[in-house]
């Protein structure tokens, strides 16, 4: 078993690692085309468009297929493609390349989660925290490794290098450690109840929304922290990535701490009161948004406070609902739309609102995300109770 899940830790350093440059090579990637900031932010929409069609091919495709050729084969085209993105003068061209990109990368997202459930069963809660925590770690070292490469004189590109090699390389290891397991049923009648029809639709549904919300405040932060550190004048380039990396470290770090703490408390404890520590963290940014020392506070504060919520409300979910591949992309499709839609807006908001709106649309976030997670308590409890009468 722990070959595999060294396979799938990888994979999700690969997966923060891609994810959290985004950000910083913004203002780089807008002038590589001749487009402003703003519309560079479209880079976002497009990228979750391909993501969110990924996972609802990945749904189907698992189910049917060996798993390890599929994530392969997907880690190698998002290889290729983070190689030529800095190459792509067109904005049209470089928006088309992202979709294909994560489609792929979607694929490969939804392929490691659903196996990660599948090799470690009803014990998956720790696991999935640590699968997460990797995710996290890799979203630390992107951003660090561009700050590393800005104060070396290098160009944004040697980043896009540097990681397309780490994906080939953790594809090619994956070849040889990665022995996908089947899904592993459970009692005949809790597979009546959980694992499909119309019952687990609410279900489904709120986990779906529960990460799409959580996921369109993380990514809105950890995304634009860096142009409004820009816009503002808070910091230089260097300074502005390092303080995306302060983000994902603590972000990292409360990931790992989540790790024991998913198999000492319960979700319903977990979720509420990180969500409590977000809303504290934005709402002392929106009271000082142009302080930096209170900027680099936030980051941190922020980014731990986010860590656990997405693992834990997958947890819940899993918990209450046989996930298939197929619902597993479903609720994941939350996911890749959450990085769509308000990540994309936020270079446009920013732009007629100003900088200090984008703390505003994260606490947004995060309220709603508590709403959806009252949803998976409350419906998830319903389907135990059925499960268990079943």
């Amino acid at each position: 078993m722990w070959r595999r899940l060294i396979g799938y830790f990888s994979l999700f350093v690969c997966i923060g690692l891609d994810m959290a440059l985004t950000g910083p090579a913004l203002p780089a990637l807008a002038a590589q085309t001749g487009s402003t900031v703003a519309a560079m932010g479209t880079i976002f929409l497009v990228g979750a468009c391909g993501v969110s069609i990924g996972t609802l091919l990945g749904g189907w495709l698992f189910d049917r297929f060996p798993g390890r050729p599929l994530i392969i084969a997907g880690q190698c085209i998002v290889a290729g493609l983070m190689f030529l993105t800095p190459h792509i003068p067109w904005f049209g061209w470089l928006m088309a390349l992202v979709v294909v990109k994560g489609i792929a990368g979607g694929a490969v997202h939804c392929g490691a989660n659903t196996l990660l459930l599948w090799t470690t069963g009803d014990k998956a809660g720790p696991f999935v925290n640590a699968l997460h925590f990797f995710f996290g770690l890799g979203a630390f070292l992107s951003p660090f490794l561009f700050g590393l490469l800005i104060d070396a004189g290098r160009v944004y590109s040697d980043a896009y290098h540097i990681l397309a090699v780490v994906d080939l390389l953790v594809a090619l290891v994956l070849w040889r450690t990665l022995v996908p397991p089947a899904p592993k049923p459970k009692a005949a009648g809790a597979q009546a109840q959980a694992g499909g029809g119309l019952s687990v639709v609410p279900l489904v549904l709120s986990a779906a929304l529960f990460l799409f919300f959580y996921v369109s405040g993380e990514i809105t932060f950890g995304g634009w922290i860096f142009t409004y550190a820009r816009t503002l004048d808070l910091a230089d380039a260097a300074r502005a990535a390092y303080l995306t990396s302060v983000f994902w470290l603590a972000f990292t770090v409360g990931r790992l701490i989540s790790i024991p703490a998913a198999v000492r408390f319960k979700a319903a404890q977990i979720i509420p009161i990180a969500l409590a520590g977000v809303a504290a963290f934005l709402g002392l940014l929106i009271a000082f948004p142009a302080s930096p020392a209170t900027l680099w506070i936030v980051a941190a504060g922020a980014g731990f406070c986010m860590a656990p919520v997405w693992p834990t409300g997958f947890t819940l979910a899993g918990q209450s609902v046989r996930l298939t591949a197929r619902i597993s992309g479903f609720i994941l499709l939350g996911d890749s739309l959450g990085g769509m839609l308000l990540p994309g807006l936020t270079g446009w908001i920013m732009e007629t609102a100003g900088a200090p709106a984008m703390p505003r649309l994260v606490l947004l976030s995060a309220a709603l995300t508590f709403l959806a997670f009252l949803g998976i308590f409350f419906f998830g409890k319903r389907a135990r109770e059925k499960s268990a009468q079943a």
